[in-house]
């Protein structure tokens, strides 16, 4: 069981909507932490975890609700606005946000160390956030990164929206032919910056890229990288999860120097709940929903070492 002065935060990504929860208390109505975040927490608690799910909306202001698929209501409080992520506005604003966050778990119940749990783009705001907090010398620690699904290199659509892919990347399959469509129309009807855009490969990587900018943040601690790759195709997207490459989320070709210590898992799973009703698979077939994947988390955080005095 872990260490009371240890705790688990679970990260959702790129336009989430999730509540704020405590080990204790979730939402009165719709899914208990929302449609990322439930049944990875469900399994955390009863493996005897401590966990906290970070509140996330899909633009600036609070996680109060979610109205849409697998949604929530009634969550058991409402943080504010600065220690919420913005899940449609820029990576590091993002880091800022969610680096408060920990800072008032720490601080209202006497944590001293973090693991962090991360889906999709909730990887990069944990990346940010990592580097953020290692100038503000905090009186807590991040002890460890799991990223599941997380575009380290870019997401297909955000590609595909900044014009570097055709929809013939899609191989003829329709249904993320208009995946990269609705992407790329939500994308442009955001302000500028944004999660679309950043997410994008030419933003990620390269000489000078948000990558490249954040060497020696993760030198601490080992990062377990968790991939999907539940279709496959012919050409540069495949196989992925329906959002992400398997390349992607396994961090392939991401510099030593950004992510020296890394072990990788891949299941033949698609990226979200959301994604598995659109193609008609089961919600286990989902990498926030898939009983293997989350019994990987269980036994990599069981293994870690705990928080130093």
């Amino acid at each position: 069981m872990a260490s009371s002065a240890r705790a688990v935060v679970i990260v959702s990504g790129g336009a989430a909507i999730s509540p704020f929860t405590t080990p204790d208390h979730a939402c009165g109505e719709g899914m208990a932490a929302g449609s990322t975040d439930t049944y990875l927490r469900e399994r955390l608690l009863a493996a005897g975890f401590t966990v906290y799910t970070s509140p996330a909306n899909a633009g600036p202001g609070p996680a109060i609700e979610d109205t849409g698929f697998a949604g929530f209501t009634d969550p058991p409080e409402v943080l504010d606005a600065d220690l919420t992520v913005n899940a449609v506005g820029p990576i590091d604003e993002a880091g800022a946000h969610l680096a408060r966050f920990l800072g008032h778990l720490a601080e209202r119940f006497g944590h001293d160390g973090f693991d962090l749990v991360a889906h999709s783009m909730g990887g990069l705001f944990s990346r940010s956030a990592i580097r953020q907090l290692r100038s503000a010398d905090p009186a807590f620690t991040v002890l460890s990164l799991t990223t599941i699904g997380t575009p380290w290199t870019g997401g297909f659509t955000a590609d595909f929206t900044a014009g570097d892919l055709t929809l013939a990347a899609a191989d003829g399959d329709q249904r993320f032919e208009q995946i990269m469509l609705e992407f790329a129309k939500e994308t442009r009807s955001l302000p500028t910056p944004n999660a679309g855009q950043q997410v994008a490969g030419r933003y990620l990587t390269g000489p000078g890229g948000w990558n490249e900018r954040q060497a020696g943040v993760l030198d601490d601690f080992a990062v377990t990288l968790i991939a999907g790759d539940a279709f496959h195709g012919s050409g540069p997207i495949w196989p992925h999860d329906g959002l992400v490459t398997r390349a992607s989320a396994l961090a392939s070709g991401v510099p030593t120097e950004v992510l020296p210590h890394r072990s990788e898992h891949v299941y033949p799973d698609a990226h979200s709940i959301f994604l598995c009703d659109l193609t008609g698979l089961p919600w286990e077939r989902a990498l926030t929903w898939d009983p293997d994947v989350a019994d990987l988390i269980i036994d990599t955080l069981q293994r870690r070492p705990g928080p130093t005095s």
